[in-house]
């Protein structure tokens, strides 16, 4: 028996990275996964990091799981009601979505040098997407008396703290990206309130320590795909599980860490990093 038999789970960003790793082990436990990205097949967007929806879709059939892929841009509205819709004609109601997508553009830009159009663009990718999202798939979910919305954060949206400053400038270009991580913490906690009573589970967690993936390799927050520096994506993948799983009352409106959750619920025995070495955010006023 899977933790997810019988469930519908929408997982954006699934072309690479966190996001496959959230949807193979999605489907392993049970569930029929819709995966969405821009990236359908290999090469069909203009950047440098490998990975497709396709190439996702495969390696979860060939596991004996059952995925579909539907190429999303997550900047346009419409585009993220039709993958809800193409997710309830295809398997039915989403029982499980998961906010996995991130806009990061260039880490490198400062304030002063950023484009308000990319400014925008890494809203409508972090903040406004998960909010179209989550809204659609709700009346659904309450409908059936229950369901999951888990988004994934990141430690950007932990800000540097009151000044004065020392000269900080890998930290420069974080602004955007840190802003609408720290958006969509509070958006989870008060979207969590907001359907507790219908049985929906709403959470958000971030990595405990970097996660080597094409945009922080690309980016030079990781070595390599092989930096063993960081956490693996199955780490992430993991605490992705146990959010869309554990009871309503033991993980509502948790803003939390992926090594954090994993060791307090004892799906490990061992964790470092934020939310275990440093406290991160989360914050709540109880």
């Amino acid at each position: 028996m899977g933790k997810l038999d019988g469930k519908v789970a929408v997982v954006t960003g699934a072309s690479r990275g966190i996001g496959q790793a959230i949807a193979e082990l999605f489907a392993a436990e049970g569930a029929k996964v819709v995966c969405a990205a821009r990236t359908l097949n290999e090469g069909d967007q203009d950047h440098e990091f490998k990975g497709s929806l396709a190439g996702t879709v495969q390696s979860i059939e060939r596991a004996g799981g059952e995925a579909i892929a539907v190429p999303t841009d997550l900047q346009s509205e419409d585009d993220c009601l039709r993958l809800i819709e193409q997710a309830r004609s295809t398997y039915g109601p989403v029982d499980v979505l998961v906010n996995n997508a991130a806009s990061t553009l260039d880490a490198q830009i400062a304030v002063k040098d950023e484009p308000i159009s990319r400014w925008k663009r890494v809203f409508d990718v972090n903040v406004h997407a998960p909010f179209i999202l989550s809204a659609a798939v709700i009346p659904a979910m309450i409908e059936r008396g229950g369901g999951a919305i888990v988004s994934v954060s990141s430690g950007a949206a932990v800000g540097p703290g009151r000044g004065p400053y020392g000269a900080m400038p890998g930290d420069k270009g974080l602004v955007p990206y840190g802003t609408t991580k720290a958006a969509l913490e509070r958006f989870t906690q008060g979207l969590a309130q907001e359907v507790y009573q219908y049985g929906i589970s709403v959470t958000c967690f971030a990595p405990s320590e970097i996660v080597p993936t094409a945009a922080t390799v690309f980016h030079q927050f990781s070595t390599g795909f092989d930096d063993t520096s960081g956490e693996p994506t199955s780490i992430m993948a993991r605490a992705a599980l146990l959010l869309a799983t554990e009871p309503i009352e033991k993980v509502a409106g948790r803003v939390t860490y992926s090594q954090q959750i994993l060791k307090e619920f004892g799906w490990i025995d061992e964790a470092k990093g934020f939310g275990i070495d440093m406290p991160g955010s989360g914050y709540t006023l109880t």
